[in-house]
């Protein structure tokens, strides 16, 4: 194995480390002492409903090549990235992305719960647009990978209702409404945990990635 990575270009060092660094992942999707009382409810509700297997919590790792399992050895040597597959912006606990993602692999949807920090604070106590944006397409990405393997965004549209307060908790909910060929159509909202506030509503478009092709000839393509 070490000969191999060798001939990718990546020295017996490094490959070392990263058996290193993949064996102590930390999981940054996981309760802390920042998290209010209302995610804790929010997190414990979809825990219970794991049980019987319809829902899947997601993890989040600091390397992105921890989320593929399975993955043939000459992938993880040319694919290894140093990036998190769903941000948290600040390994500082509470200040930025504060989140939980579950899968609902038969409904072809995934939920993330999102409690944003000061950090990232737009408008005087409301989270960012952009932040709201950032969180939506981790969210609407990840069911898009879950689904359809290997993808990347072409389009997102978002829709602002009513700005998210700093330190509330709101529900991301996207699901998967079409595949043609490899296209991918979504659709997600963004809703207060009682349900009652739309914060924001979404559609994306997500293209399926063809090993045989470059990331730029694919999206050129489209």
């Amino acid at each position: 194995l070490l000969k191999t990575c060798s001939l990718h270009g990546i020295s017996t060092f490094s490959f070392q480390t990263w058996l290193s660094q993949a064996r102590q992942s930390k999981d940054y999707a996981l309760p802390n002492s920042s998290w209010s009382q209302g995610m804790m409810d929010l997190y414990s509700r979809f825990l219970e409903m794991c049980k019987d297997g319809t829902w899947k919590r997601i993890p989040s790792y600091s390397n992105s090549i921890d989320h593929i399992p399975g993955k043939a050895f000459w992938c993880v040597c040319k694919e290894r990235k140093e990036t998190r597959l769903f941000p948290r912006n600040m390994d500082t606990e509470g200040v930025g992305f504060e989140y939980a993602m579950f899968l609902n692999p038969s409904e072809k949807r995934m939920v993330c719960l999102f409690q944003p920090g000061p950090y990232l604070e737009g408008h005087p106590g409301f989270a960012h647009g952009g932040s709201t944006a950032t969180i939506i397409d981790s969210t609407i990405g990840g069911c898009a990978i879950f689904v359809a393997g290997r993808v990347m965004t072409a389009n997102l549209s978002i829709n602002y209702r009513n700005p998210i307060p700093l330190g509330s908790v709101v529900l991301v909910d996207s699901k998967v409404d079409q595949v043609e060929g490899r296209k991918v159509f979504l659709s997600c909202q963004v809703r207060s945990i009682d349900g009652q506030t739309l914060h924001a509503e979404a559609t994306a478009l997500f293209i399926r990635l063809d090993s045989t092709k470059s990331l730029q000839q694919q999206m050129s393509s489209q």
